[in-house]
């Protein structure tokens, strides 16, 4: 009886390795929380022994910290797209689709890892620094957007970055939310961040959710 030969395991280049063991561990902190990212839990969902997560991130905390910045980063690339020329979407269409998708129900998740890291960035000064990080990223990013849009005559403000904080606030303030169970059912909160936008943003009320359609 011939015994069948063994399956020879492809190393990948390092720089694929790396990126690979980032996404998963960052699918893990979306889908599950932060706490549950460990070299051991990450190994077994690529098939790999730990000690190989280990060689890229001997601390467990540093595999958390990039695990966060990899997902915000991404999450952020998703939903504030840079425009690039006149013809792209416009700075109005680009903000709705930024504030309806990030207060709906699809961005749930993104929320609660938020509100995971910004509570476990307490105990790890590393973490912490990637918060701060992404959340300068996001206003910056946001503020161009603003920019932009008053530049092109579509909003009207000239307090870009105060518009920006006055609208982040008001997100973070909705994400806070996103670990209840019971969904409170008030007017107040109905597109509450569309209105704050369109209240500093000087634009015509509904039209930033018609602009997201």
């Amino acid at each position: 009886m011939t015994s069948r030969p063994q399956a020879t395991r492809t190393r990948k280049p390092p720089g694929e390795r790396r990126a690979e063991i980032l996404q998963t561990a960052a699918h893990i902190a979306l889908e599950e929380g932060l706490e549950r990212i460990t070299l051991r839990r990450v190994a077994d969902e690529l098939g790999v022994r730990a000690g190989l997560i280990g060689h890229y991130f001997p601390a467990a905390d540093d595999l958390v910290t990039e695990a966060f910045a990899h997902a915000a980063a991404q999450e952020r690339d998703t939903l504030l797209p840079p425009g690039r020329t006149e013809t792209d979407r416009s700075p109005t269409a680009r903000l709705a689709g930024f504030l309806v998708r990030l207060t709906g129900a699809d961005c749930l998740d993104l929320s609660r890892l938020w509100l995971n890291a910004r509570h476990l960035s307490r105990f790890k000064p590393g973490l912490r620094a990637a918060v701060q990080e992404q959340e300068s990223l996001t206003r910056a990013a946001l503020t161009a957007l603003v920019e932009e849009g008053v530049r092109r005559g579509e909003f009207r403000t000239d307090d870009p970055l105060g518009a920006t904080l006055h609208i982040l606030v008001t997100v973070d303030g909705l994400g806070a939310y996103a670990n209840d169970d019971a969904e409170v059912d008030h007017p107040a909160l109905q597109n509450l961040a569309i209105t704050v936008a369109e209240h500093r943003l000087d634009l015509t009320p509904g039209l930033l959710r018609a602009a997201a359609l």
